[in-house]
């Protein structure tokens, strides 16, 4: 399954969106503009129904109501988020679900539904609150998709949220997650336990996964031979791969040598062979050479063939758009405005669509548009 379709109203950056979404989409626009927001309503809905979660840690989390609602929402305040769920591409929606969360009066108060709603193939199967809800004001502080005994007839939607995987690695995390106290994020977002998480994997899995990553490297770092993974004497896993050199006797290497691009890339390609459920990446693009962020669109498509996955990527990086298989339909352009960020999709943009059928790429008739208006005008006095 994947997303087809979002509407949002009030949430972070964003007072209004209301987009189609295809299985490969490439968020583009500006610093600050709110691609990491975009990407969190995804996450959010994914907290509501994890194990350990629900809707008032979801909210918590994130610092309340005040900090997920829209700065510039007026008098209709609520945080609504709607979600289409299609089975296949081209396919119309199997499930919509809408949320409207609202700030009860007084601080101390969690925030509560406003409505949650269900379709099932355009029939609605669920429309609270209900009398119940209204009787029992507790209710409301709880959506159903979050109980097990509530979300019987459409499970299939919180299942999918909870599949939903979010990697944005940091190497240094990787690398010495002891030297970084305290305890770690639940969904582990930027790595510090990417390690452990391979080796949970079945033995034929992990090993089929890290052939596959050996073979993908060879070409961008032709030295790294026989990627595999072991633990030490303390029981702690590692990646470990031989490293070729001038001298005869090729020496062994683990993580900790390993370079940025290098773990961000074995990080980037293990996601995508993970799992078939939607991924979320930022900046991909992120300590790699620019001929191998070329390559990572029509890598990424080739894999998505094969799993039938959604990926929503955020990025800044013209070589990655210059990819000319990417078409303006999987580009959504954020642009700031004093009515909140506004997100269009780019082949609805005339301008857009005209460099496009002339010829050019993505990166050129889209990347001026991100383009901060006074940018000229960055320096520094001394």
């Amino acid at each position: 399954m994947f997303i087809s379709h979002i509407i949002l109203k009030n949430w972070r950056n964003f007072l209004s969106v209301d987009v189609e979404l295809g299985d490969r989409v490439f968020v583009v626009g500006p610093n600050a503009c709110g691609k990491s927001n975009f990407l969190d309503v995804f996450r959010f809905l994914r907290d509501i129904v994890k194990p350990g979660g629900g809707l008032q840690k979801a909210v918590k989390d994130r610092g309340g109501v005040p900090k997920i609602r829209c700065l510039l929402a007026r008098r209709y305040s609520d945080i609504e988020i709607e979600i289409h769920i299609s089975e296949s591409h081209n396919h119309p929606p199997k499930w919509k679900y809408s949320i409207g969360i609202r700030q009860q009066k007084g601080g101390s108060n969690p925030p509560i539904l406003s409505y949650e709603r269900v379709w099932k193939d355009n029939n609605q199967i669920l429309d609270r609150p209900n009398h119940k809800d209204e009787e029992d004001k507790l209710r409301k502080t709880q959506t159903h998709l979050e109980q097990i005994n509530a979300n019987a007839e459409f499970r299939d939607i919180a299942k999918f949220f909870e599949s939903v995987l979010y990697l944005h690695l940091v190497p240094q995390l990787l690398r010495y997650p002891e030297a970084f106290s305290g305890p770690g994020i639940s969904e582990d977002p930027f790595g510090r336990s990417f390690l452990e998480r391979i080796t949970k994997t079945s033995e034929k899995t992990r090993k089929s996964r890290l052939t596959k990553i050996e073979n993908a490297l060879r070409s961008a770092v032709p030295q790294l031979k026989h990627l595999t993974d072991i633990k030490d004497e303390m029981g702690v896993p590692h990646l470990e791969a031989v490293y070729e050199h001038w001298r005869p006797q090729a020496g062994k290497q683990r993580e900790d040598q390993f370079s940025d691009g290098t773990l961000r890339l074995i990080g980037l390609l293990w996601s995508l062979l993970e799992s078939d459920s939607l991924l979320l990446l930022e900046e991909p693009e992120l300590s790699l050479n620019a001929a191998i962020v070329k390559k990572l669109p029509s890598l990424m498509y080739r894999i998505q063939r094969q799993k039938k996955r959604q990926i929503i990527l955020t990025t800044h990086s013209a070589d990655l758009l210059e990819d000319e298989g990417i078409g303006g339909e999987e580009i959504l352009l954020l642009t700031p405005s004093p009515e909140g960020t506004k997100v269009t999709t780019a082949s609805l943009i005339d301008n857009v669509r005209d460099l496009l059928e002339g010829g050019l790429s993505i990166a050129e008739a889209v990347l001026p548009l991100t383009k901060p208006s006074e940018i000229n005008q960055l320096e520094i006095h001394l």
